[in-house]
């Protein structure tokens, strides 16, 4: 019944207008959570699996910067990298990371550690970098990057706002890799 008075006050995500429990604890005591619109939600909520399918099919249910890495050069060296699907989601991070001839104050909330190849991850969001394995890799250590600032806690410091496109493209990037290399079944 809380649930459903709550969703009144905030929206929601689901179809039928209500929050689920967890909805409405988060709404009660997550900082910004009420604020944050439904699609933003949504779209982290889907990362939050897509991650997972990604984690479980290409990752041995345990990914880490150097395996993202090796899988990403295991593509190159066999021939099947195809980075033509994900000029889009290539285009968006070099808006949101690289304009006017440098990096944007979005760039170092990435935090991106030595292992998560920052310079190649720069490189490509520059400009100067354009082969097609350091596009790949650039693009799924910034997803791993999300990733980890989500799951880590590090976006609750802004409350989680304006993080509709970066999870939209991030889950367009999964999926698609997926749909190249996760060996899932088709409907």
């Amino acid at each position: 019944m809380v649930a459903q008075e709550e969703a009144g006050e905030l929206g929601s995500t689901m179809a039928e207008g209500t929050l689920t429990e967890s909805e409405a604890w988060l709404a009660r005591r997550a900082p910004g959570f009420q604020d944050l619109p439904g699609p933003d939600r949504r779209a982290i909520y889907d990362f939050s699996f897509l991650w997972s399918l990604f984690e479980a099919q290409l990752q041995g249910g345990f990914a880490k910067a150097n395996t993202i890495r090796d899988m990403v050069d295991s593509w190159v060296n066999v021939g099947v990298l195809n980075i033509g699907p994900f000029t889009g989601e290539l285009a968006y991070f070099r808006h949101r990371y690289f304009a006017d001839g440098k990096l944007t104050g979005h760039f170092p909330h990435l935090n991106l550690r030595p292992g998560d190849s920052p310079q190649i991850v720069q490189a490509v969001i520059a400009g100067t970098s354009d082969t097609p394995r350091d596009q790949m890799l650039a693009l799924l250590m910034i997803v791993w990057r999300l990733r980890n600032n989500l799951f880590h806690g590090a976006k609750w410091a802004y409350q989680l706002r304006n993080q509709l496109d970066n999870f939209s493209h991030a889950n367009r990037v999964l999926m698609q890799v997926l749909d190249q290399h996760g060996n899932l079944h088709r409907s």
